[in-house]
């Protein structure tokens, strides 16, 4: 019996983990050309004609990309390019351009690799798009800054829509705003730039009720204008009338409550509108003195429809009808829920490098390596046939979390990696609870197979309520959230469902497996660890004092050294923008910023899309613009630098962005307090709530005391402290409540002792694993990565000492003052 539920755990994981490496592939980019062809199932001798053509069309720059020459070329020659790739069900699409352009983007798509690299990997596109209103030329400084914030959050908005993670955006300069978005090519994505920009100026016009113009170049009646309108013919061809449209409208966008995406009556794709109640009104008001008339939906002076008002419509409802797909259909909704009050003008467009050195990307991906070796080792040397079950749990672990977020197309950056090697660390934490938990009941007399079972049972409740309480907070980042918090709130809930999956089904039925069948005798060794008699509950006091003193001691660090907390993420500072005739690696002009003490440096090489020049663009903090350059000129004279500009950016991180990381973690950590109040009691919440907030405070404070800055990987590695501490409390706290039922003589004291000392091992383990890996990311990554890892090992360090001698310690004091209380009242 047991043996059968076993192999179904087995079968089911490898069910799982197939088809989660199913979801990763391809690994790499494959060259469109190449799999474009690959793809063709029909007349293949016309379409590599076809593609002889394009190819031809790009060497002679008529065209960018094979990805646009094959476009232009079913555009010019009404081809359809379905009939070379039948097993592509697009035959319900009418419009020709439109289906030829939903089958390329699909075969572009499925080209990709399905693991998205973020901007410090692999690099991207950077847009430069100025303010063009009159209006705001005008504006004071603030005034300008202002409106320019405001732009930057409606285009992140847009971009989120796109289905684009992780994009850098900031203010540049004093009128202009920067895009960087990871792994997007404008040769193949030309519209990205178009719907990024859009204002979408929203307008209900009316269409003359009684002329009807020829042509476009009939003279218009006065207030009137001409606007073009389409409508399909058929498959291939469309209709193009004109209508005269009144040039002030009866209402516009304003009064737009929400635009989502409707199927029509025919099945094709519209914009179905919901007016705010004001606009309700207004709409009732203007169908009901227009009935039989034609209203023009106009949207950035282009009309999209012109439907005739046959009756009054009280209830605030429209729809934009046209030759959408879904995806233009998306895009348009998407940006007409994020209208831009500025036009924008586009100025650059350029390809960057990754914003990590070749030699730091390396150096970080072999600390990362390194750590995970290290935890598995270590797992190994300890828990020996154990170990090796834990081994593939953790490797299917990483396997399954690539699945997903290949799957959900979620931005792989270095911090992301960097969080994975940790989440290994962790989910160790779960297997070694179990293995403790085996080698108690070993230790109890029981034999391997009842033993087995009675660990798995046994810490059950542990492993479930310390991921839910972590799950809770995830779920919290992602609601709350926005740009990398959420991200991270994402990867954060993967991780803890693929952990979850990979203990409690697949390494108990490899250990099922193996014991039921009688294939090993022994699990891991048998090791009698003597408990200490210690009274960890004897000096709160002291304790207590200790980290008021840790925490007093920090800040007054960080006050006498006048420490600037904030990063260039935060701040923003200085670009410079070089050109060269040698490059300079990016790692030697970090080094050369860390010797003259000019803070943190960010270099890249950018490439112009439109006339080919590459330039070096370097960020510092504020006012060292002009030194680092002087600096790189004396160092590096070969190279033959000269200055083109200096421009001040924005940050990278909203003030939206800040505000909502800041509600995110509080409202987490209030939501994990609220969770084991509910779960356990409402002793065990204060406790938690309390040990947690103190984790936060000090890990941030003795950080900032060394010295460093808060960034955005920073503030991920924090939201992995929260995660990390109370994981550690819940395992206590679980630990004191199985232990107060089995043992309902003793003294809360002496239970809340046994429970931290039979849990001490474990913490110890889990720690030591856990802190191996950060150690390895901090001696043998740079950039990012370091900062990232500093923070998670003093956090693993604070974590795990308050879980004993603070959370415990605060419970016990609310247990005994609320039992005193009771006596009083009694």
């Amino acid at each position: 019996m047991h043996k059968n539920a076993s192999l179904h755990r087995i079968l089911l994981s490898l069910v799982v983990i197939c088809i989660a490496i199913y979801s990763t592939l391809p690994l790499r980019d494959k060259p469109f050309g190449k799999y474009i062809v690959s793809c063709a199932t029909h007349e293949k001798q016309k379409f590599e004609g076809l593609m002889q053509q394009a190819s031809e069309r790009v060497s002679g720059g008529l065209s960018k990309s094979l990805y646009s020459a094959i476009r232009s070329i079913a555009d010019e020659e009404n081809l359809d390019l379905s009939q070379f790739f039948r097993n592509k069900n697009i035959s319900d699409i009418k419009n020709l351009r439109e289906k030829n352009k939903i089958l390329l983007d699909s075969i572009l798509s499925d080209s990709k690799r399905k693991i998205k690299l973020g901007l410090d990997l692999m690099g991207g596109v950077s847009i430069v798009l100025q303010v063009n209103d009159p209006k705001f030329n005008a504006c004071g400084t603030a005034e300008k800054t202002e409106q320019l914030n405001k732009v930057i959050d409606i285009v992140r908005q847009r971009i989120d829509g796109l289905g684009v993670s992780e994009p850098l955006l900031r203010i540049s300069g004093n009128n202009s705003i920067e895009i960087q978005l990871p792994g997007i090519s404008t040769k193949d994505n030309p519209e990205v730039i178009d719907v990024i920009k859009k204002p979408a100026k929203l307008e209900f016009r009316l269409v003359h009720s009684t002329l009807v113009p020829r042509s476009e170049f009939d003279r218009a009646p006065i207030g009137y204008e001409t606007l073009q309108l389409e409508k399909d013919r058929d498959n291939t061809s469309q209709q193009k009338t004109y209508v005269f449209v009144k040039k002030i409208p009866e209402m516009t966008g304003s009064m737009l409550k929400h635009a989502s995406v409707a199927i029509g009556q025919y099945g094709e794709y519209e914009i179905s509108l919901s007016m705010t109640d004001e606009g309700t009104k207004r709409f009732e008001k203007i169908t009901s003195a227009n009935i039989n008339r034609q209203l023009g939906i106009v949207l950035d002076e282009k009309l999209y429809s012109a439907p005739v008002i046959r009756s009054v419509i009280p209830n605030g409802h429209a729809s934009i009808s046209g030759n959408f797909s879904q995806r233009d259909a998306i895009e348009l909704a998407n940006v007409l829920n994020n209208p831009l009050e500025v036009s924008l003008k586009f100025v650059e467009l350029s390809e960057i490098g990754p914003s990590l050195a070749e030699e730091a990307r390396a150096s970080s991906l072999n600390a990362s390596l390194i750590g995970a070796v290290i935890v598995v080792a270590f797992m190994l040397v300890y828990y020996h046939v154990a170990g090796i079950i834990s081994f593939v749990a953790i490797l299917s672990n990483v396997i399954l979390m690539l699945g997903v977020m290949a799957t959900i197309g979620a931005t792989l950056t270095l911090p992301g990696i960097a969080a994975l090697v940790l989440t290994i660390g962790m989910a160790v934490d779960a297997n070694i609870l179990i293995f403790e938990r085996v080698r108690e009941e070993l230790l109890g007399g029981k034999l391997l197979k009842a033993a087995l079972h009675a660990g798995h049972e046994r810490a059950f409740s542990s492993i479930l309520d310390a991921n839910l309480t972590t799950l809770l907070a995830a779920v919290i980042l992602v609601v709350f959230g926005t740009g990398p918090i959420k991200g991270f709130g994402v990867i954060l809930s993967i991780g803890i469902f693929t952990t979850i999956f990979c203990t409690l089904v697949l390494a108990r039925g490899l250990l099922g497996f193996l014991v039921d069948g009688e294939l090993v005798k022994k699990l891991m060794p048998n090791f009698k660890i003597k408990p200490i008699a210690f009274d960890f509950l004897k000096h709160p006091k002291i304790i207590f004092s200790v980290y008021i003193a840790a925490i007093v001691l920090c800040s007054a660090l960080i006050i006498s050294r006048e420490t600037k907390i904030y990063g260039i993420d935060f701040t923003g500072g200085d670009e410079i923008s070089i050109k060269f005739e040698q490059r300079i690696p990016p790692n030697e002009i970090s080094r050369l910023a860390s010797e003259n003490n000019l803070g943190e440096v960010t270099s890249v090489y950018q490439k112009s899309l439109l006339d080919n020049s590459e330039i070096l663009r370097v960020q510092t903090s504020q006012g060292n613009g002009t030194k680092i350059f002087d600096r790189l000129s004396e160092n590096f004279k070969e190279a033959k630098l000269s200055l083109i500009e200096k421009t001040e950016i924005g940050s990278s991180i909203s003030g939206e962005i800040k505000l909502n990381a800041l509600i995110s973690i509080l409202l987490s950590m209030l939501g994990i307090a609220a969770y084991v109040a509910f779960r356990f009691e409402f002793a065990y919440g204060i406790g938690a709530g309390i040990s947690t907030a103190l984790d936060v405070i000090l890990t941030v404070l003795i950080y900032l005391s060394l010295g460093r800055q808060i960034s955005a990987p920073m503030i991920a590695s924090i939201l992995m402290v929260v995660g990390y501490s109370i994981n550690d409390t819940i395992i206590v706290f679980d630990r004191i409540r199985e232990e107060l039922k089995l043992n309902t003589t003793k003294a809360l004291k002496e239970v809340v002792n046994l429970s931290i000392t039979k849990t001490l091992s474990r913490t110890l383990l889990t720690s030591t694993s856990t802190f191996l890996a950060a150690l390895a990311l901090y001696l043998f990554g740079s950039g990012v990565i370091v900062d990232f890892a500093l923070t998670f090992l003093i956090g693993i360090i604070v974590g795990t000492f308050s879980s004993i001698f603070i959370a415990s310690p605060i419970f016990y004091k609310y247990q005994i003052g609320r039992g005193k209380q009771l006596q009083k009242a009694a």
